[in-house]
């Protein structure tokens, strides 16, 4: 673990047994097969890919929700598999969430002070007026106003009480925040101002942040380093600059082919992926993204390939230093 790291996270993986039907076997479902990183105060690690890729199982895995089948993750140096109850408690204090959805994570029956102020009297021996001097002070920094510690959740935007959801995250004063979609529910309009306050906060606070998004415009703004995942493993990661600029796996450059613009000189070439994403249950051999792959040989389809360095950047692909240009639609028939 280098020093300057918060997090790392060494081929974490997840199974699970799973038995489709009271007659048939046991089988494994790999959710997640194989994943590393580091994440650093002050940087942002953005996880993309398709539904069913594993985001958020490694976000279970990353706040201590569930144990990883195989690897090692540790977390301010400590390894989580080997610490004691006590140790893991502490653990996860450092490590906090903010949901996709921010009134269905807010209790509508508690006012916001004592939202805030809950992580704090289960967690430390804080009293209560320190506490309550804590929620008005983390109320200011996401920008809300004193006499909003009083009122209930349904009586807030939408923007708000995401703010209120990112307010309670921090309490704890975390080195690590694990961002599930946190804009996705919200008004474009209002996308910007969330996203500028996490920035804001990081800058301030030294976070770490693990954004998982499907919205690739969000992602290029507020990311450092990107991981795209392709049924529970890495397909490309490196520094996002790179991967935007000139993606080298071919299932990012469909991601990013996806992504819509305004600019028509910032378009790129139109990318149509055929086929549907394999189950987990039942994955392809060799490549799992060979069967949709359109530069697929018999190589994709016997072996696997290995994550391997490529343009500064991991890329799990043969053919990864062959750009070729993607094959042309064929014509609507008239």
């Amino acid at each position: 673990m280098t020093a300057s790291s918060v997090l790392e996270a060494r081929d974490l993986r997840r199974h699970y047994r799973v038995r489709r039907g009271p007659l048939r076997s046991v089988r494994t479902l790999k959710a997640l097969d194989g994943v590393s990183f580091d994440m650093r105060p002050g940087r942002t690690l953005a996880v993309v890919g398709e539904s069913g890729c594993g985001k958020s199982t490694l976000a279970r895995l990353i706040t201590l929700i569930e144990p990883p089948t195989e690897g090692v993750l540790r977390i301010g140096g400590t390894d989580v598999s080997a610490a004691d109850r006590g140790s893991r408690a502490e653990l996860r204090r450092s490590v906090q969430m903010i949901f996709q959805d921010p009134y269905g994570s807010l209790n509508p029956r508690k006012k916001i002070g004592t939202i805030l102020e809950e992580p704090l009297a289960i967690n430390t021996d804080m009293d209560r007026r320190s506490r309550a001097e804590a929620a008005r002070d983390m109320m200011g920094r996401v920008g809300l106003r004193p006499e909003h510690y009083g009122r209930y959740p349904h009586m807030f935007s939408g923007g708000q009480r995401q703010r209120i959801a990112i307010a309670r995250a921090l309490m704890l004063r975390p080195g690590v925040v694990v961002a599930d979609e946190p804009v996705s529910a919200l008004d474009v309009s209002i996308q910007a101002q969330v996203l500028n306050l996490m920035m804001d906060l990081q800058e301030e606070l030294q976070l770490a942040y693990l954004f998982i998004s499907h919205d690739l415009s969000v992602v290029r703004h507020i990311a450092d380093e990107l991981l795209v995942m392709y049924l529970g493993r890495p397909a490309e990661q490196g520094p996002k600059e790179r991967i935007f600029e000139r993606p080298r796996h071919p299932y990012t450059r469909a991601l990013l082919a996806s992504t819509p613009r305004v600019e028509a000189s910032a378009r790129t070439q139109r990318v149509v992926l055929k086929g549907e994403l394999p189950s987990p249950l039942d994955p392809p051999s060799g490549c799992a993204f060979h069967r949709r792959c359109p530069f697929a040989t018999e190589r994709c389809a016997r072996d696997a390939p290995v994550l391997r360095e490529v343009d500064e950047r991991l890329v799990a692909c043969h053919y990864a230093e062959d750009l070729k240009p993607w094959p042309s639609e064929a014509p609507a028939p008239s």
